[in-house]
């Protein structure tokens, strides 16, 4: 592969290559391709109430959802109209951050309200849901109501790792990434590193592009896939006498990236190179800024897709009248690096906030909080005790997490936070209102940047703040952990 020159690349750099088109006319309509303010709007009124049963809650995971790619959280160049209008109808969290990271830790602390953090080695928090621990799917089961998860992310799927505990309807969906589903051996591998810019040994992207040889049309790709199959689920849930709780797991825009060229037109016209299908963790070196450019195409050209799909459920929900008597949680694990700061992918040592800030929107049948924001630093271990709270079921034990209720209700929340801790391996990250750091558990190799002055995390007050550095490292990452962060080896 031929290098050219690294330079910083900005916003300007990727809208050159950007274009709507007809494809963005045709895919959203006049309102998605249009600015923000001209394309945020409320859900359809004549979708509202009618509902039946209930109250019920309806849970949306999004993975790798990074927060600055959304509109109702200041982007104007992707198309979100699902989200911002969903915005619009939500509480809006504008400093919501995982507990840990990456995929299976975020997804404990979800479903058990329990801090997965600090996490031990060797497995670091990838590990099963622990016997000790209660799902929200098992205490509401336990309470009548119907429980469901649809989902493609594939790491769940291993027998034992617990994530099915609870739900009457597990329902997987085959494929996704590394996924050991069809036979790798039937892609050519002349024809794939022909067409695809092929990272490592390349076997993660040969057995993706197996797994998902044969689709003819858009319902065929994952995201449609895991919201079509959640509005099938939805009907049967809707249908019956019991209330529900439903979970969609959505593993994109998780990488491999490969939406349907309407979603990539959007944000990229006349590429001629390999497609950068999927991308290392690490420096960004390996590519060139034109291959980068075409990968943040892709990434999110895969946020429009799910967007789209998530906006198909959500208006089928309506149409169930079911939304009236249920409470709506959408939420990202984490985001992801493409480029900025000089890396890609989820590397542990770039807690930048590219790969920390996170969406969460909480939508309330009742209106509260509709259209507002809050700066509450929220984190995934509030997911479940703000569920069990809204449907009035106690907890069977106490939850590490709180209940956001009050928060939807303009009131101060029962235990305000002044600052969040997260980790990753043997990483961690500190944030306040006016500073964020992260280092290694040991405390060495910190980075510290100025919350308020500089979003873009562009100059390392490490140096200079010594003491603000090590006292985020004493007061907030090692009392919160209390004393059990990992050694560094």
């Amino acid at each position: 592969m031929s290098k050219q020159p690294k330079r910083a690349l900005t916003r300007g750099d990727f809208l050159k290559v950007a274009g709507a088109g007809v494809a963005g006319a045709s895919l959203l309509g006049a309102a998605g391709c249009a600015g923000r303010a001209d394309r945020v709007q409320r859900l359809p009124e004549e979708y509202l109430p009618g509902g039946r049963g209930g109250p019920n809650v309806i849970l949306v995971i999004i993975d790798s959802l990074r927060r600055d790619h959304v509109g109702a959280y200041g982007n104007d160049w992707i198309h979100t109209p699902t989200l911002d209008a969903l915005a619009e109808e939500s509480l809006l969290f504008t400093r919501a951050q995982p507990e840990a990271m990456p995929t299976l830790p975020v997804r404990r602390a979800i479903h058990t309200g329990m801090r997965t953090w600090p996490t031990l080695p060797p497995y670091f928090g990838w590990k099963p849901i622990p016997t000790g621990q209660t799902t929200v799917a098992e205490i509401l089961s336990k309470e009548g109501f119907g429980t469901y998860l649809v989902t493609d992310t594939y790491v769940q799927f291993r027998p034992g790792m617990n994530f099915g505990r609870g739900f009457g309807t597990y329902q997987r969906i085959r494929g996704q990434e590394r996924d050991t589903y069809k036979d790798p051996s039937s892609i050519s591998e002349e024809e794939m590193r022909r067409r695809y810019l092929i990272l490592g040994e390349g076997n993660k992207a040969r057995q993706y592009l197996a797994n998902v040889q044969g689709r003819r049309g858009e319902e065929d790709w994952f995201a449609p896939r895991v919201f079509s199959d959640a509005m099938d689920v939805l009907e049967d849930a809707a249908g019956g006498s019991r209330p529900f709780f439903l979970v969609a797991d959505c593993y994109d825009p998780h990488e491999p990236w490969d939406p349907p060229e309407e979603y990539v037109s959007l944000y990229d016209e006349g590429y001629r190179g390999k497609e950068p299908l999927d991308d290392n963790y690490g420096k960004d070196d390996y590519l060139t800024d034109r291959q980068l450019l075409r990968m943040r195409a892709l990434y999110a050209g895969e946020v429009t897709m799910m967007d789209r799909w998530l906006g198909k459920f959500i208006e089928r929900a309506h149409e169930l009248g079911v939304m009236e008597r249920t409470l709506l949680v959408v939420v990202s694990d984490h985001g992801h690096l493409l480029g900025e700061h000089g890396y890609t992918g989820k590397p542990p040592y770039a807690l930048y906030s590219e790969l920390t800030d996170t969406v969460l929107m909480v939508r309330h049948p009742e209106g509260k909080g509709a259209g507002k924001s809050s700066d509450f630093y929220a984190s995934t271990h509030d997911v479940a005790p703000t569920i069990l709270g809204f449907l009035g079921v106690e907890q069977p034990e106490p939850m590490d997490g709180q209940d956001l209720a009050p928060i939807l209700q303009g009131k101060d929340p029962q235990r305000p936070r002044d600052h969040i801790t997260q980790g990753y391996y043997r990483y961690l990250c500190c944030r306040d209102e006016h500073r964020v750091m992260f280092c290694r558990t040991d405390g060495a190799g910190a980075h510290l940047f100025d919350a308020i002055n500089d979003v873009g995390q562009t100059r390392d007050l490490a140096e200079a703040e010594p003491e603000t550095v090590r006292m985020m490292f004493e007061e907030y990452a090692q009392k919160d952990a209390a004393g059990r962060l990992p050694g560094f080896s």
